[in-house]
């Protein structure tokens, strides 16, 4: 049976959360992860955006391949409702709370909606909860010590080895030589194009690749090629046209019904249909 927690009992959030066994952390973790394909919104809970999820959406992360992977966390059978106990039991650690989705927060519809947290908790498929756990922040942290390094280092340059400074310097002018040889060239590829489209047409593209959704090999592969325009697509219009003709064809080829008087109709060698006289015997 599922029993309703209160949500008074979730003052302090951090103390809750450290109450937690590994195992449930784990799946914490687990969820607030990229891997669970959980689908968090963005909401405005008293003034300030807090991602929130939808129950089934949770669901359906545990009962995932990606989830049975799993070390050290509670099996979860995606046959039965044991996902949807797991959430509920991790409620009372207050890693995320059941909130009511309101209306938008500001004056268009495409704003956060507003969400608010209900006195009483419970789990279920179609309830929404909102985070109160940000997950691991390593990678916060390592991406702000690494901003701070780089600023520091670009402001102390007149400070650094002249080799150095010297060797930034070559680094930089090849990385502008190469940004100024790929406009040039692209604006060659242009101007032959467009001679070679009056010379001969339909015209030939240098590196045809070049600004294809390819690798970087791909991209100066071919050459060069003509301008051929691929082929043009059957309408859909045409070809449902064209299925419908068969489908009535086939419907007067194969039709054989005899109306109230004995009257059968047959069809006709024109593709048409004729009325042929059946007397009635009675056996």
């Amino acid at each position: 049976n599922i029993h309703l927690l209160p949500a008074t009992t979730y003052v302090d959030f951090t103390q809750n959360q450290l109450k937690a066994p590994p195992e449930i952390r784990n799946v914490i973790n687990f969820l607030r992860g990229s891997s669970s394909g959980l689908k968090n919104r963005v909401g405005v809970l008293s003034g300030s955006r807090r991602e929130y999820f939808k129950g089934k959406s949770a669901i359906k992360a545990l009962q995932s391949p990606a989830y049975a992977k799993l070390k050290n966390v509670p099996p979860v059978n995606p046959e039965d409702d044991s996902a949807k106990q797991l959430l509920h039991s991790m409620l009372q650690y207050a890693f995320f709370l059941r909130v009511n989705r309101g209306n938008p927060s500001g004056s268009s519809s495409s704003s956060p909606k507003a969400i608010q947290v209900v006195p009483m908790q419970e789990f279920a498929s179609d309830y929404y909860y909102a985070w109160f756990y940000e997950g691991s922040q390593w990678r916060t942290y390592i991406g702000a010590v690494a901003l701070v390094v780089i600023v520091l280092a670009g402001v102390m340059f007149p400070l650094w080895p002249m080799k150095l400074r010297i060797g930034v310097w070559y680094l930089s002018m090849g990385g502008f030589g190469l940004i100024g040889l790929f406009i040039a060239l692209s604006i060659f590829r242009l101007i032959f194009y467009i001679i070679t489209l009056v010379v001969a047409s339909p015209g030939i593209w240098i590196f045809p690749k070049l600004f294809a959704d390819v690798g970087f090999v791909d991209s100066f592969i071919p050459g060069w090629d003509w301008d051929i325009p691929p082929p043009k697509k059957q309408k859909k219009k045409k070809h449902a046209e064209g299925e419908e003709k068969k489908k009535k064809r086939k419907q007067i080829g194969e039709a054989e019904s005899t109306n109230g008087a004995g009257t059968l109709i047959e069809k006709a060698p024109t593709g048409g249909a004729m009325i042929e006289e059946v007397s009635d015997h009675d056996d």
